[in-house]
């Protein structure tokens, strides 16, 4: 089994009365970015803290390269953790900020004193220590701030430096605790693609939470989306947007959210919006209320179908976001996506009409589970 390999093992985790983490089980695969996404609350910090060694489950297993590591100490587990507050020391240096980990590591307790200690450190150990903190300096691109302390850095070159003194450690993993949410919108995607492009040099496994799903859907090999201390579904970004397990996967990710409506499973397995037949079917076994979910891509302006009263669209760039009341029921929104040249074509009401891409519908049960739905034989013809 690989040295980077870690395995979540029926992990629970309760404060008080408060059950925070049910049995989670995952594995990570050895050079995998897995994401741990939710609202907060939903006990990811937890579960990511309990990686790391800084809580003690009441019940399960973390294995590192196949090693039980649940009962040993956090700096004896070979991982590195990147927290939202960058965690600097304000009195040292950039390079000294790095240097702290292999100071620990590699130094006697005498050798790590600032007065005696360089007269006591052999002198090879310094320049090793010394060569992995330029290394990490440079593949973090902030050599140049070595001899700056942190009150000197921008909030990115502070996150720079609080990931190079991890890189520095070539730990097994690097668990990383919603590292971008203190920086503006504009540096969090600059961010987001260094750390990307840091995990495809690196080839390390990460472990990262966070509450954005943009962070999680742009940056992840798989997303762990959790909610209420279970993990509610564990896939590619692309299955779960494509593919919602449940009802809490579709409203969580996608922007803008998803569009959803109710419905009714007919005896026949006709799905039916608001007395109509839509081009759906779905198993019988599922008759009865339902909920279907369409995406704002899915959703195109027609001649005739669902009718809108359009109250406020968005410009994105090169999208458009309609968002309209629907006439049969006015409680009921929905949201479309169209491109920046499109014609909305609203009536003098500010009606228009929309129809349904079912081939790409998502179909929810009672249970709020995912229902295999397909297209009807109508819808073909």
């Amino acid at each position: 089994m690989s040295a980077n390999s870690l395995e979540i093992s029926g992990i629970g985790k309760a404060f008080g009365a408060d059950d925070v983490l049910k049995n989670i089980d995952v594995s990570v695969r050895p050079g995998e970015f897995l994401s741990l996404v939710g609202m907060s609350g939903c006990g990811k910090s937890t579960l990511l803290r309990v990686i790391a060694g800084l809580e003690k489950p009441d019940r399960g297993r973390i294995l590192i390269g196949g090693t039980d590591v649940t009962d040993i100490d956090p700096s004896d587990r070979n991982l590195a953790m990147v927290f939202q507050s960058y965690a600097l020391y304000p009195h040292m240096t950039v390079r000294q900020n790095i240097a702290t980990p292999l100071r620990m590591r590699r130094l006697s307790l005498g050798a790590r004193m600032p007065l005696i200690g360089r007269m006591m450190s052999p002198a090879n150990a310094l320049r090793d220590i010394e060569s992995s903190v330029i290394q990490a300096a440079e593949t973090l691109q902030i050599a140049h701030l070595l001899d700056r302390k942190p009150a000197q850095l921008s909030g990115g070159q502070r996150q720079r430096v609080a990931l190079a003194r991890a890189l520095v450690r070539s730990p097994a993993a690097f668990l990383m605790d919603e590292p971008l949410s203190n920086l503006d919108a504009k540096l969090r995607a600059h961010m987001r693609d260094e750390l990307a492009a840091l995990h495809r040099r690196l080839g390390a496994t990460f472990i990262y939470v966070t509450h954005d799903q943009v962070e999680a859907m742009t940056m992840s090999d798989r997303i762990a989306l959790m909610s209420e201390g279970r993990i509610e579904q564990l896939g590619t970004p692309d299955e779960l947007y494509g593919e919602p397990a449940t009802l809490t996967v579709a409203r969580f990710i996608g922007t803008p959210s998803i569009n959803l409506l109710p419905v009714e499973i007919g005896g026949d397995g006709i799905v039916r919006l608001f007395g109509q037949d839509l081009p759906i079917a779905a198993p019988v076994r599922h008759a009865g209320p339902a909920t279907l979910g369409l995406r704002a891509e899915d959703l195109t302006i027609a001649a005739k179908g669902l009718a809108l009263r359009v109250f406020r669209t968005e410009m994105h760039g090169a999208d458009r976001f309609v968002h309209g009341h629907v006439l049969a029921d006015e409680n009921q929104i929905l949201t479309l996506r169209l491109s920046a040249g499109e014609q909305l074509a609203a009536d003098a009401d500010g009606i228009i009409h929309v129809s349904l891409n079912g081939g790409r519908a998502h179909l929810f049960g009672a249970d709020e589970a995912r229902i295999a739905a397909s297209l009807t034989q109508r819808a073909a013809a």
